[in-house]
C-alpha cells in the first residue's frame, strides 16, 4: 500500500527544522507499522528528504502568496489546480509542479496531512497548500487524514473556509491541544453538525518519537542531584549522556514576538545563569532551527550564541544539531528544560521532565500550554514575565516541584501511550491499511 503526505520537510541549504521533520518522520514510522510499505512525501527538496527516510518524494504544488500576487492568485491557482485534477489538459502548464503531486496521488491509495502548526493565517499558504491536497484526492477519490494539528489561533474567515473543506474531504481531523479542538469543533458545527465526530483531539505525532530506543545514561550522579560548585562538564559531547553531568537543556526560537531582543537576551542570561547557580545543573543548548553543519552559527543557534555571551557561569555546552530522534532524546535526558520552542517541550514533558515554556505571543502561548497540559505540568511563562524577572522563579519553582512532576507523569504516561497508538490505528484504519 502506497500513502502520499504533506508535511513541512526538507533540508534546504543545510538548514533543518527539527520540530517540522518529527512529525512527518513519526507518521512515516507508524504508518510503515501497520501495513503502509510504501511512502510518497511532499518536500521542499524532495532529494534530500528521500534519502532521509527512504521514500519517494515530490515537490509541493505551490502557494507562496508573492509570486502569484497574493491572495486573489493564491485562490485562482486552488481551482487551475482542481481543473486539472478533473481532467483539464489546459488548466496548468505542462511543467507546473501541481501536475506531479496530482500524478502522485493518483498513484496513491491514500492521503494524509502529517501534524503541524501551520493551519493559521499568518500562513496562508500551508492552509492552501492542505487544502488543495485535500480536494485533490477527493477529486481522484482518495480516502484522506489529517493527524496532529494547531488550528489558528488567528483564522480569518476565508481561510476558515479553506479548513472546514479539507474537514469535509478528511475522514478523520486530529488536533492537538483543546483551543485546537475548541475551535475546530465550532468549525464543524457551522459547516455541518455531523463532522464534528470526525475531529479527535490527541498529544503531538511526535512525542514519543524514538522512544523505543534507549534512553541516555546519565553517569556519576542522579538527574535530579546537583553539582558540587566547581564541577564541569567533559570536553565537547557529541551524545547526549556522552557528559558526566545532569543538564538543564535550552532550545530557544529567533522569534521573540514583539519584545526587545538585547532584554530578552539579558533576561535569559540572568535566569539560566540563576538555574545553573541554584541548581547546580549544567546549561546545555540544542537549536531546533540551524544548520547541520556542525559549528556553524545560523537560525536559532546566533540567539543561542548571543544568550551564552551574556552568561556569567561556564557550565555550558552546546549539542550539535543532526536529527530529530537525536533532539527528542537530548530533551529526554535533561533534568529541567526551558524552550521558547514547541517541539522541545514536547518531547521533555513526554518524557516526564519538568519543563518550563517561554511564549512571545499567543500562537505560542496555546501550542506551549497544550504540550505541557497533556501530561500535567503547567509552567509556561509570557516573554513578558521573563524581562521582568518572573520567569526565573518559576523556573526554580518547576525544578523543586521535580518529584511530583514526575508522579503526574507517571500517572499518565501509560494510558496517553495507548491513546497515542489507538490514534495511529485508526488513521491506518482509515486510510485502508
Amino acid at each position: 500500500m502506497r500513502t502520499l503526505a504533506i508535511g513541512d520537510v526538507g533540508v534546504v541549504d543545510d538548514m533543518i527544522h527539527i520540530g517540522d521533520e518529527a512529525m512527518t518522520e513519526e507518521l512515516v514510522v507508524q504508518l510503515r507499522r501497520r501495513r503502509v510499505d510504501a511512502v510518497t512525501l511532499l518536500s521542499s527538496a524532495p532529494d534530500e528528504t528521500a534519502a532521509r527516510y527512504d521514500v519517494d518524494a515530490v515537490r509541493p504544488i505551490g502557494f507562496a502568496p508573492g509570486p502569484l500576487g497574493g491572495r486573489d492568485g493564491q485562490v485562482e491557482r486552488l481551482e487551475r489546480v482542481l481543473a486539472a485534477a478533473e481532467g483539464s489538459r489546459t488548466a496548468l502548464p505542462h511543467d507546473d509542479p501541481a501536475l506531479a503531486v496530482i500524478e502522485a496521488v493518483r498513484e496513491a491509495d491514500a492521503v494524509a496531512v502529517a501534524g503541524g502548526g501551520n493551519m493559521a493565517s499568518r500562513w496562508s499558504l500551508h492552509v492552501f497548500e492542505r487544502a488543495a491536497l485535500g480536494a485533490v484526492a477527493r477529486v481522484v477519490g482518495r480516502p484522506l487524514v489529517v493527524t496532529g494539528q494547531t488550528i489558528g489561533p488567528d483564522l480569518v474567515a476565508d481561510d476558515e473556509r479553506l479548513v472546514s473543506g479539507l474537514l469535509r474531504d478528511a475522514r478523520l481531523f486530529g488536533v492537538r491541544e483543546s483551543a485546537s479542538h475548541t475551535l475546530m469543533r465550532r468549525v464543524a458545527d457551522d459547516t455541518a453538525p455531523d463532522l464534528a465526530r470526525k475531529v479527535v483531539q490527541n498529544v503531538d505525532d511526535a512525542s514519543f518519537l524514538g522512544a523505543d530506543a534507549a534512553p541516555p545514561v546519565v553517569t556519576g550522579l542522579d538527574a535530579g542531584a546537583g553539582l558540587d560548585a566547581g564541577a564541569s562538564a567533559g570536553p565537547g559531547s557529541l551524545l547526549v549522556g556522552a557528559g558526566s553531568f545532569p543538564y538543564c537543556a535550552v532550545s530557544l526560537s529567533t522569534h521573540v514576538g514583539d519584545a526587545d531582543r538585547r532584554q530578552v537576551v539579558t533576561a535569559l542570561a540572568r535566569l539560566l545563569d540563576r538555574v545553573a547557580d541554584e541548581t547546580g545543573l549544567e546549561i546545555a543548548f540544542l537549536a531546533h532551527w540551524a544548520s547541520l553543519n556542525e559549528g556553524e552559527e545560523r537560525g536559532d543557534s546566533v540567539l543561542h550564541r548571543r544568550v551564552i555571551d551574556a552568561m556569567t557561569t561556564s557550565r555550558v555546552r552546546i549539542e550539535p544539531t543532526t536529527d530529530s530522534v537525536a533532539a527528542a532524546r537530548f530533551a529526554r535526558g535533561a533534568s529541567l528544560h526551558l524552550t521558547s520552542r514547541y517541539h522541545p517541550a514536547v518531547f521533555a514533558v513526554a518524557g516526564g521532565v519538568p519543563t518550563v515554556g517561554i511564549s512571545v505571543d499567543e500562537y505560542t502561548r496555546v501550542k506551549l500550554t497544550g504540550a505541557l497540559g497533556a501530561f500535567g505540568q503547567t509552567s509556561v511563562a509570557s516573554v513578558e514575565a521573563l524581562v521582568l524577572g518572573s520567569a526565573a522563579r518559576l523556573a526554580l519553582a518547576t525544578w523543586d516541584d521535580a518529584a511530583q512532576v514526575r508522579a503526574r507523569w507517571e500517572s499518565r504516561v501509560g494510558s496517553v501511550r495507548t491513546a497515542s497508538a489507538g490514534w495511529w490505528d485508526r488513521v491506518a484504519e482509515e486510510l485502508g491499511a
